[in-house]
C-alpha cells in the first residue's frame, strides 16, 4: 500500500492558472508562488456572490490519539461535490511545523484526498507562519525597547506585559525564560516565554480580519500591559500596528492550490482549536464562496472546540452562516472512548462500541443546540466490520441525523458520492438558521458557564484567584464584551484529557484568562492546556529527509 507522500507525488497536478480558470479567476489576477501555488487578491471577494453561495462545515466527535481523518473527508466531500457536477471549492487551514515533527504530522488530508503540492503544504509555503511571526515578535521587540528606552518612554511596567513571543516549533524549554540579561545595555530582565505561532493573536487577528483596514485597527488594538501608574498600554501607543500591518501584507492573501482530483483548494490561516479559534480565515472562507456554488471548509478537532468556535466567534464576527454541518465520525475512535487501548481500536469490539457512542451523541445534542442541518459522516477504515458500521449508523438515524459512510482516504471523491448527494440536498432545502450559542453582551461568567454546561455537558465552573483576578481585569478594562475562546483539552468533552466518552458530574476549571483584545475575545485557558507544545519521546522529524534531488520523503 502506498504512503500519502508517496500517492500524493505520483499525482497528476494542474498548474495553478488552470485550476484558477476553473473557478472564473483571470489570470491577472493571480499572484503566483511557482507553477502550482498562487495568492489571491482580496478584490475577488464578491458580496453579492457569497449570498447565492452555499457554505458546508465539517468538523467531527472527540478524536483518538491516531487521528480520525476529519481534513481528509472535507477534500474527499469536496471532490465528491464537483464529482457530481456542483461547482466547489474546499477552504482548509494551514499546518504548523510544530505538529509535522511532532507527533500529529502533516494537515493535507490522506490518501486520495489530498490537497497538493503536500511537501510545500505541510512546511514553508508561502511563508505566511513566518510573517505571523515577525509580526508578534516586532510588537516584543518595540515593547521591551520602549521599557529600555530613557526618552521615548510610555513608562510601561514590565510586571504587567503579557505580550509573549512566539515561533512554530513545539519547543517546551521556550515556555517560560528571562529575557533581558547581560546588563544595563541588555534591555530589563523580566520573565515571558514563547508560545506557538498556530496559538498566537496575531494567527487570530489574521482569520478575523476582514482587509487590511480591519487587520489595522485589529493590531492596534491588542492589550500589552499597564504604565507604572496603572494606566493601559496597547499596540497604537507604540505606533506598532502599521509596520505589523506591513509584514503581513502578503500574509492576508489566501493561497490557491488543489486536490488530487485538481479540485481548487484555498488554504489559509493555522490556528489551533484547542488554544485558539481554530477555523482558516474570514477572508479565505469568503474567498471560496465567491468562487463557488458550494464551499467546504473545517474546524479544528472535534465539535465542541474548533465547531463551537467557528459558530460563537468567527461567524458572529463575520456574518457567515453554514448550510450544513457534517460529523465525521470513526469506528475506532468511538471505540477508543468505550475504553479501548489506542493499540487496539483496531479490533472487533461491539460492546465498547456501544459505551463510545455516547460521545457520538453528545455531539448531535450540540449540533441541535446551534439549529443547524446536521449529517454524520462514517470514515470507515477497512478494519471496520459492518456490524460495527450498522450500530453507529441507527445512533445517528435514531436521532434523526442522516448517516453516510465514507471512503474517501482509498477512493478519493468517488468514495464520498454519497455524501454529496445527501450534502446537495440538504444545502438546497434547508431553511435552518444557525443561532449562536450566547449573546456577546453577557458577562464572561455566563458566557463560560453556558460552553461549560452546555457544550461540554459540566456541572459548574470553578475559578482559581489567578482566574478571577484576570476577571477583574477585563471588567477594568471594558473587555467583558468581547467574546469567549475557551482553552481545553482537545482528547476529553471535559478539561481532563483522561475522561473519555461522555463524561458527567465534571466541574471545568479555569486556572487564568488571557486577553486578546485585538483578536476580539478573551481566553480562558483550562486545565493544563498550553501554548507551546513539546515534542514527544520519537518525533515524527525523525523519519523525514530530502535527497540530492530535492525529493522529500518520511511526511504524512
Amino acid at each position: 500500500m502506498k504512503s500519502d507522500i508517496e500517492i500524493a507525488q505520483g499525482a497528476n497536478m494542474k498548474p495553478v492558472n488552470e485550476i484558477a480558470s476553473s473557478i472564473g479567476i483571470n489570470q491577472d489576477d493571480l499572484i503566483p508562488y511557482g507553477k502550482y501555488k498562487a495568492k489571491l487578491p482580496l478584490k475577488l471577494i464578491d458580496q453579492q456572490k457569497i449570498k447565492g453561495s452555499k457554505l458546508v462545515l465539517v468538523s467531527a466527535i472527540s478524536p483518538s490519539p491516531a487521528g480520525e481523518g476529519k481534513t481528509t473527508v472535507s477534500i474527499g466531500l469536496a471532490q465528491a461535490l464537483n464529482r457530481i457536477g456542483k461547482k466547489t471549492t474546499v477552504v482548509l487551514r494551514e499546518p504548523s511545523l510544530g505538529p509535522v515533527f511532532g507527533i500529529k504530522g502533516g494537515a493535507t488530508g490522506g490518501g486520495y484526498s489530498q490537497v497538493l503540492p503536500m511537501e510545500d503544504i505541510n512546511l514553508h509555503f508561502t511563508g505566511d507562519f513566518a510573517a505571523v511571526e515577525k509580526a508578534n515578535n516586532l510588537l516584543a521587540a518595540l515593547i521591551d525597547n520602549n521599557v529600555q528606552s530613557k526618552t521615548k518612554t510610555l513608562n510601561i511596567d514590565p510586571r504587567t506585559v503579557h505580550w509573549r513571543r512566539v515561533m512554530d516549533m513545539n519547543d517546551r524549554s521556550l515556555r517560560n525564560i528571562i529575557v533581558g540579561l547581560g546588563g544595563t545595555t541588555s534591555g530589563i530582565p523580566r520573565e515571558t516565554g514563547f508560545d506557538i505561532t498556530a496559538a498566537s493573536e496575531i494567527m487570530a487577528i489574521l482569520c478575523l480580519a476582514e482587509n487590511m483596514d480591519d487587520l489595522k485597527k485589529r493590531l492596534g488594538n491588542i492589550f500589552v500591559g499597564f504604565t507604572l501608574d496603572k494606566k493601559p498600554i496597547y499596540a497604537r501607543d507604540l505606533k506598532a500596528e502599521g509596520a505589523m500591518a506591513a509584514l503581513l501584507k502578503d500574509a492576508m492573501l489566501p493561497n490557491l492550490v488543489q486536490t488530487i482530483e485538481n479540485t481548487p483548494a484555498i488554504i489559509h490561516g493555522g490556528p489551533f482549536a484547542n488554544i485558539a479559534q481554530g477555523t482558516n480565515t474570514v477572508v479565505a472562507t469568503k474567498m471560496g464562496l465567491s468562487l463557488s456554488d458550494i464551499t467546504v471548509t473545517e474546524a479544528g478537532f472535534g465539535f465542541d472546540l474548533g465547531a463551537e468556535k467557528f459558530f460563537d466567534i468567527k461567524c458572529e464576527s463575520s456574518g457567515l452562516s453554514p448550510s450544513a454541518v457534517v460529523l465525521v465520525a470513526t469506528i475506532r475512535a468511538l471505540k477508543y472512548h468505550g475504553g479501548v487501548p489506542i493499540k487496539d481500536i483496531s479490533k472487533p469490539d461491539v460492546e465498547a462500541l456501544k459505551k463510545g457512542v455516547a460521545n457520538m451523541q453528545k455531539h448531535i445534542e450540540n449540533m441541535s443546540l446551534f439549529g443547524i442541518c446536521p449529517i454524520v459522516a462514517i470514515n470507515r477504515f477497512s478494519n471496520d466490520t459492518d456490524e460495527e458500521i450498522e450500530l453507529v449508523k441507527k445512533t445517528g438515524e435514531d436521532m434523526g441525523v442522516p448517516v453516510s459512510v465514507v471512503d474517501v482516504w482509498g477512493k478519493g471523491g468517488e468514495g464520498a458520492i454519497d455524501l454529496a448527494e445527501q450534502i446537495s440536498k440538504i444545502v438546497s432545502s434547508c431553511d435552518c438558521q444557525y443561532k449562536p450559542l450566547y449573546d456577546w453582551n453577557w458577562t464572561p461568567e455566563k458566557k463560560i458557564e453556558t460552553i461549560a454546561k452546555k457544550i461540554y455537558g459540566a456541572e459548574a465552573v470553578d475559578y482559581t484567584q489567578q482566574a478571577k483576578n484576570d476577571l477583574q481585569k477585563v471588567y477594568n478594562l471594558g473587555l467583558d464584551k468581547l467574546a469567549v475562546c475557551i482553552a481545553k483539552t482537545q482528547k476529553s468533552l471535559s478539561d481532563n484529557p483522561e475522561l473519555l466518552g461522555r463524561p458527567k458530574d465534571f466541574v471545568v476549571t479555569v486556572r487564568k484568562i488571557e486577553i486578546a483584545a485585538g483578536a476580539g475575545f478573551i481566553v480562558p485557558i483550562t486545565g493544563q492546556i498550553m501554548r507551546m507544545p513539546g515534542l514527544p519521546a520519537e518525533p515524527a522529524s525523525e523519519k523525514i529527509d530530502v535527497d540530492n534531488n530535492g525529493h522529500i520523503s518520511g511526511l504524512f
